[in-house]
Parts: structure tokens; sequence; C-alpha cells
């Protein structure tokens, strides 16, 4: 089982998560990250470190992200790792409660 980045990240992209990878399975898109499903080795980290809550065991993401699934691991193969915390863009706060930012994701 891996672990899935779901919606609640596009627009925020905090990398809280990044910092505590041990395999550094995280990609970077321009306004969103993924987790390579190749890479993750299920350890758990990520999950407490999300400040809105977007990471999932695969068998555990909510019925309505369940695209996600499939979108991290189509990501994860041309988008860049990242292996440092970065500040999140300047506006995050401003979109980290917003619901329906598929819209937004730029790939």
């Amino acid at each position: 089982m891996t672990y899935v980045v779901t919606e609640s990240c596009i627009k925020c992209k905090y990398t809280d998560c990044v910092d505590v990878c041990p395999v550094d399975c995280f990609r970077e898109g321009p306004n969103f990250l993924v987790i390579d499903p190749d890479e993750c080795i299920d350890c758990t980290l990520c999950v407490a470190e999300c400040p809105v809550e977007a990471i999932f065991a695969e068998d555990d993401v909510p019925p309505d992200q369940r695209d996600f699934i499939e979108l991290n691991a189509e990501l994860a193969k041309t988008w860049q790792p990242i292996i440092e915390k970065k500040d999140g863009p300047p506006d995050a706060d401003d979109w980290k409660d917003k619901k329906g930012k598929m819209q937004y994701l730029e790939r």
C-alpha cells in the first residue's frame, strides 16, 4: 500500500511532509505535490506532518478523492523529486480550507 496526496494540497503545497520522508518519494508540480507509489515505503511519517490533512493511505482515500490515486502515479512519472522543505505559496493559507480545487491543478 502507498500513500496518496489529495485535493487539499492543491494551491497550498506545504512541504512539511517532504522533510520527514526517509526515501524522498515526493514529486513537485507547480501548485501540488504527489507521492511516487514506486518509491513510497508506507512509513506514515508524512501523514501527521501535512497541515491540510491531504495525505491518506491508499485504502483510506475518501471516495470522492479516489481519482488522486491514479493522478499521483501519473504525475510522479514526470515531476521532479523534492527533497527539502520550501516555503509554501504566499496565498497558501487562503486556499487551505477551500474545497473543489481540482480545476486549479497545474500540470
